[in-house]
């Protein structure tokens, strides 16, 4: 996927004015956040669990090399064989000398947003190897041409419509409203692609080091069949999915469908250690695990290593009211949403993403969302400090202005003052004017300080500061 995290500001204003996606995000993250409220509300201690995974969380960054070697080593031990990739090219160049290796050239592929990451399937259609999506959302990607909006409900930005609209244009669906028919089309098109495949490629939502077992989790079943009917399984995980233990293991998978789906459990839990045995009925006669760098080793020497913690549950974005208004692909990258707003721009050049640091309101929803209590809000703000920089000098000289009144009380109050008889003035200005000819001045501030305002209302300032009235106050107490 081309990076185009720089453009969010034109592509924000653009998904504004898309009556589709608005509908499409409204039902979407709507429904998402309430299920996830619900279903974490039933748990009795559920910031001690949100805690625990956390703590399983950090235990694995905490000791990443020595975990990503264990995992290695369990891996080879079960007759699997590990590749480690620096960047995505050397990545998708293991990818390539396997299927060179053992001639592959039709492959089914489970959700991975580490492939999306290293533009996997451009590579493999580059030399001629045809990889076909079986996760339904993904599936509805790949034949609509575009990308993932969401972390984990890739058509977040499509209505039910609009996907009907495409089956029956690009698959010659017949016509149906119903989404049970429309999923048993898709279900009888893929069963085929299992069968024809020579290879399935995987992502991984866990790594469990004590074992060297990679866990997906989904709820179609495609997951299972990608990886275990192919002769050939790759996957490919990013070293950060690595955690310790299957106790580790055992509390975020609690987490995570909560928080990604609003379920208690997804329907398949899948875990595989190596290629198949020889006395097992089922699975891959080879497994390649490659282990996916491409920037994170930056991210874990820095002071943002927490955001490696996250589980790609997709809560964050759910309840950002930003990505709730301009959708997923206003950020211009694989991952999108407040987690995104940080890992693009870590792992593609903070100059490159440099507004999305700024693409928040930092209310604080996406912390109080994410089931391991991932400090976003702070890391925005350092990255807003590390992008000082590249910011418009005169932005530069306003918020040191800004920083410099707020930190002496005494220009602080004078500038209350004046703010407070110049809305006064206004006020005294508007009373003869209709409603039309008022409310431009009460909602306008001018030049410079109009780039605040074009895009919101400024409320009127109180008749007196909090300041005041508590000099006033506690001098009537002293009395």
């Amino acid at each position: 996927m081309e990076l185009k995290a720089n453009q969010f500001s034109q592509s924000a204003v653009i998904a504004l004015d898309d009556i589709q996606l608005q509908t499409a995000l409204d039902r979407g993250t709507g429904n998402a956040d309430g299920r996830r409220r619900l279903v974490m509300g039933e748990l009795a201690q559920a910031q001690a669990l949100r805690q625990q995974g956390r703590g399983g969380r950090l235990r694995g960054l905490h000791d990443l090399p020595d975990l990503l070697e264990e995992m290695e080593a369990n891996v080879t031990a079960s007759g699997g064989h590990v590749l480690w990739a620096a960047d995505a090219d050397e990545a998708n160049r293991h990818v390539l000398d396997i299927c060179a290796k053992h001639s592959l050239k039709r492959g089914v592929k489970s959700k991975s947003m580490a492939t999306e990451e290293i533009n996997l399937a451009q590579a493999l259609g580059e030399h001629g190897i045809q990889m076909v999506e079986t996760d339904l959302g993904e599936y509805i990607i790949q034949v609509d041409e575009s990308h993932p909006s969401h972390i984990v409900m890739p058509v977040m930005h499509m209505t039910k419509e609009r996907v009907r609209d495409l089956f029956i244009e690009k698959l010659h669906m017949p016509y149906t409203d119903e989404i049970a028919e429309m999923t048993a089309f898709i279900r009888g098109r893929l069963r085929n692609e299992y069968l024809a495949a020579d290879f399935g490629i995987s992502g991984g939502n866990f790594m469990i080091a004590e074992t060297g077992t990679v866990v997906i989790v989904t709820n179609e079943g495609n997951g299972r069949l990608s990886t275990s009917v192919p002769p050939v399984h790759i996957a490919v995980v990013g070293i950060e999915k690595i955690i310790p233990t299957w106790e580790d293991f055992a509390t975020l998978v609690q987490l995570l469908p909560r928080s990604a789906t609003g379920q208690r459990l997804t329907v398949y839990v899948n875990g595989f250690t190596g290629a198949a045995r020889p006395d097992e009925p089922d699975g891959p006669q080879h497994f390649y695990l490659v282990l996916l760098d491409n920037g994170r080793s930056d991210i874990y020497a820095s002071e943002y290593a927490e955001a490696l913690a996250c589980i790609r549950c997709g809560a964050c974005l759910n309840a950002c009211p930003v990505y709730r208004n301009v959708g997923g692909h206003s950020y211009g990258w694989v991952y999108p949403g407040p987690i995104g707003a940080i890992i693009t721009p870590l792992l593609q050049g903070k100059e490159n993403a440099a507004p999305l640091a700024f693409a928040s309101s930092l209310c604080g929803a996406c912390k109080t969302a994410c089931p391991v209590d991932i400090n976003i809000p702070d890391m925005l703000l350092a990255l807003r400090h590390d992008l000082e920089h590249v910011q418009e000098p005169m932005w530069r000289a306003s918020m040191k202005a800004y920083g410099f009144g707020f930190s002496h009380p005494l220009m602080f109050e004078a500038a209350g003052r004046i703010a407070r008889r110049a809305t006064q003035a206004i006020s005294g200005l508007v009373e003869n004017m209709d409603s039309e000819e008022i409310e431009p001045l009460r909602k306008a501030l001018p030049y410079p300080l109009s780039g605040w305002t074009q895009n919101r209302d400024f409320p009127p300032l109180a008749r007196q500061s909090f300041h005041a009235w508590w000099r006033e106050n506690r001098a009537k107490q002293d009395d």
